[in-house]
């Protein structure tokens, strides 16, 4: 798709107001032309053909069959990269686990509309350009399983990896790529840190998500948490999140402040945080994402001797952040999203 085209977006929502504020804010935007607009799922399906939109925004919560539901029918047969609409609700999860690109949260009092809108047609416009990463289609009436942690991941062992301290970034397509690495981590990982571009709110029910589905420990960061082996600390929507070392003790700090790179929380503010103050043994990842954020920061770790992963082009929802990461030498091991992992324990298992 070239820059003077316009992306062509199907608004899905059973709320005519919704349904109005969306075709209406999207069609204000130069780069955007609404084709049409479905009120629930079997409408959605039936006007697919004729209007074949190149990005779809769906809302989670719809009678008959929700949005989840659909997607795992559809995107199977009709890949396609979906933004999903949705209010403060787990369900989101579940709906990006079945192949949706990306999430905006529906205004509420904290947020005015133009806000929102903003947001929503950031996130299409980077949607028009993703890879869709599909998962074979759940039997009719049934809910596939939620992703379990692979049955053999040998422990680590030993003392060293008590020194060392491992930073993950990511934003589009991030959600899913960040568990395709940690449930495939022993309990015993070194302290790790994870920061995901998401909206306030979200950021604890990903934290309890991973935890459910990984081995070691994962929660939402508090400001003067203490970095320990077993612990990813999720850094927390709309603060910036930066390892602060007192003695041999780490501890991370999470507190208001300006943008980095565009975020709040940043992956350059956290990796310029670590190459600064880290002088332990570390490591850092940047996962898929649109723009930079991050490159900068792990080509300061890698300059301060860190071991530096970048997710390959291949398997990246967006390849912008590690394309960056890498164009500028920061990478030292590209992988897919499923084998990232495998890089970072055959590293940490040569610091014992």
């Amino acid at each position: 798709m070239t820059a003077n085209q316009k992306i062509r977006v199907m608004v899905v929502d059973d709320s005519m107001l919704a349904r109005s504020m969306l075709i209406k804010g999207l069609s204000a935007h130069p780069r955007i032309e609404v084709v049409g607009y479905a009120i629930n799922a079997l409408d959605a399906k039936n006007k697919l053909p004729q209007l074949n939109p190149d990005v779809m925004t769906l809302d989670v919560e719809m009678p008959a069959v929700n949005g989840i539901e659909f997607l795992k029918r559809l995107l199977p047969t009709h890949p396609m990269p979906v933004i999903l609409v949705s209010s403060l609700d787990l369900k989101v999860f579940d709906a990006l686990a079945a192949g949706a690109v990306d999430f905006v949260r529906k205004p509420d009092e904290q947020q005015s509309t133009e806000a929102f809108i903003a947001s929503l047609a950031q996130k299409v416009i980077i949607a028009a350009s993703a890879k869709v990463r599909t998962r074979p289609a759940a039997a009719p009436g049934r809910s596939a399983a939620p992703a379990a942690p692979p049955t053999a991941v040998t422990p680590l062992g030993g003392t060293a990896m008590d020194r060392v301290i491992v930073g993950l970034g990511a934003s589009t397509g991030g959600t899913e790529a960040t568990l395709e690495v940690m449930k495939r981590l022993p309990a015993d990982i070194p302290a790790m840190v994870i920061v995901q571009h998401m909206p306030p709110g979200f950021t604890k029910m990903y934290a309890d998500r991973l935890n459910r589905l990984c081995r070691m420990e994962v929660r939402e960061a508090q400001n003067g948490d203490e970095l320990r082996r077993g612990l990813a600390l999720v850094a927390p929507a709309d603060l910036q999140a930066r390892v602060v070392r007192t003695g041999g003790r780490y501890t991370l700090a999470c507190t208001p402040g300006e943008k980095v790179s565009g975020h709040r929380p940043s992956v350059d503010a956290l990796f310029h945080s670590m190459a600064e103050t880290v002088t332990c043994s570390m490591a850092g990842i940047i996962m898929t994402g649109m723009g930079q954020d991050g490159a900068a920061g792990l080509l300061a770790m890698r300059k301060k001797g860190a071991y530096t992963i970048g997710q390959d082009k291949e398997s990246s929802v967006v390849y912008g952040m590690p394309g960056v990461a890498h164009k500028i030498g920061a990478v030292m091991v590209q992988a897919s999203c499923e084998n990232v992992s495998t890089v970072l324990l055959r590293h940490l298992k040569t610091l014992g």
